[in-house]
Order: C-alpha cells, then sequence, then structure tokens
C-alpha cells in the first residue's frame, strides 16, 4: 500500500490505513463512469449544483457565466481523481486537490492534463496543509468523513484550511436505518453499486452530529440538502430529505 511520505516532524494523519488501501486499489477506476464508482459519477450534476449555488451565495457573486468562481481559492478534500475538482476549475476557481493515496493523484493530474485543466493536484493529508498554515477562501470535502477515525477533529482540522469568513461544503451519509438499507444494503448487496464493505455504517454522520463537529471547529449553522436517488428516471436530485446522502455547506465565522 502507498501512502503520504512524513517526516519525524510532520503531523500524524488522521487516516484510516484500510480504507486508504481499499481506495489505492480503486485508483484506476475513477473515470469508468459505468464502474465501481458509477454513483459519485451520477450523483455528480447534483452535487456540484449545490457547491456552485452555495459558493455563489457565500461569496455574493454578481456575475453569471461559465466561470462564477472566478478569483475563488478552492481546496477539494479526498479529491480521488479529481471527480470534483475538474467541474470546480472549469468554473473558474483555483484549485488545490490533496488525496493520501499516490495513484489516485497520479490518475488526476493526467487526467487534468489531458482536459487542459490546471490544477494543484498533491499526496498530502489535511494535517499536513495545517502545520503548513495554508488557507482557503473555501474548502470542499465530498464523501471523505465516514472514511475518517476521528472525525470531530477531521472537521476542525477542515475548519483551519478555511480563511476566516470563508466557506467549507460537506457531503457524506446519515447514520439511520433508512440509509441502512439503501446505502448498505441496497447500493452494496443488491444492486451492487459500489464494492461490498465501502462503508460502515456506524462511522456514518448524522446531520445533528455534523452541525456539532462545525460548531465545535468555528462555523455557522450549516445549509442542508438531501441528494435523493429518483429510481424513475435513474438520476440524482436536490431535495429536503436527508436521510441518506446529504451535503451542507456552512461559513467560518470571522474572527
Amino acid at each position: 500500500m502507498a501512502t503520504p511520505e512524513h517526516s519525524s516532524s510532520a503531523p500524524a494523519a488522521n487516516l484510516d490505513p484500510i480504507e486508504v488501501e481499499r481506495f489505492e486499489a480503486l485508483a484506476g477506476e475513477w473515470w469508468d463512469t459505468g464502474g465501481k464508482l458509477r454513483p459519485l459519477h451520477s450523483q455528480g450534476p447534483a452535487r456540484l449544483s449545490f457547491i456552485r449555488n452555495a459558493l455563489v451565495r457565500h461569496f455574493d457573486i454578481k456575475t453569471t457565466g461559465l466561470q462564477p468562481l472566478s478569483g475563488l481559492s478552492v481546496l477539494d478534500v479526498g479529491c480521488g481523481g479529481g471527480l470534483v475538482s475538474e467541474p470546480l476549475a472549469r468554473l473558474g476557481a483555483t484549485v488545490t486537490g490533496i488525496d493520501p493515496t499516490h495513484d489516485s493523484i497520479a490518475v488526476a493530474r493526467s487526467h487534468a492534463e489531458g482536459q487542459g485543466l490546471t490544477i494543484d493536484y498533491r499526496t498530502a493529508s489535511v494535517e499536513q496543509l495545517v502545520a503548513a498554515d495554508e488557507q482557503f477562501d473555501a474548502v470542499v470535502c465530498v464523501e471523505v468523513i465516514e472514511h475518517v477515525p476521528d472525525q470531530a477533529a477531521f472537521v476542525k482540522s477542515l475548519g483551519q484550511l478555511v480563511r476566516p469568513g470563508g466557506a467549507l461544503i460537506m457531503s457524506t451519509l446519515n447514520r439511520t436505518l433508512k440509509c441502512y438499507a439503501l446505502a448498505i444494503v441496497g447500493a452494496e448487496y443488491v444492486l451492487g453499486w459500489v464494492p461490498r464493505g465501502t462503508h460502515d455504517w456506524n462511522r456514518f454522520v448524522t446531520t445533528d452530529e455534523l452541525t456539532r463537529y462545525l460548531a465545535d471547529a468555528g462555523f455557522a449553522p450549516p445549509e442542508m440538502a438531501g441528494i435523493i436517488y429518483d429510481v424513475m428516471s435513474d438520476t440524482w436530485r436536490l431535495g429536503a430529505d436527508t436521510d441518506v446522502n446529504y451535503i451542507a455547506a456552512s461559513a467560518r465565522i470571522a474572527a
């Protein structure tokens, strides 16, 4: 298993080695829209719509057009192969993407180059960026917190990477019986949308827990939306039901 290089003085990363190894093995699947990571591609339009609109509102962006996020620095944490980083770059943001898996970062770099996109991809942990005193206008963290051992500490670290007055956007799965039935039994065992064992229900994060983690990290109460699967159209949309997949945007309270 390949993991980030750390010097003896580097901060310990809040990572689960088993989870890192699992996603390292999936590195070659990132851009296969019909493969093991198909749900991430399918959910992409709804998720990106929320992210774009949340950032436009938060930063009071008046300009319309193809690149409304021009001038914003955005960090994509757990970027994988770049499924979120690339759309953000196309929307005009200056994007940095970090991931603990070398192979995923290699895939992300190669794909971005092929698309003519400039994205700063790094094999790194959030703790390394915190130690380097880096900050961004916005931090985006999609489907990552449910794979992290210490979730409260993870959100605090993410918060340190957001400049005062900036925004943090996270998506994850809710720890409800409905989510267990749909996201684990249904998606992993019945439909086979993702490999079995991809998720641990005990690490899913309730909306109340995420709100508390954000408050403890110095963030305002979040705006939330559910990412809901429409069986009839085989598409995902935003809605009020946060019982399964959900996404949240919160503002860092300025000091």
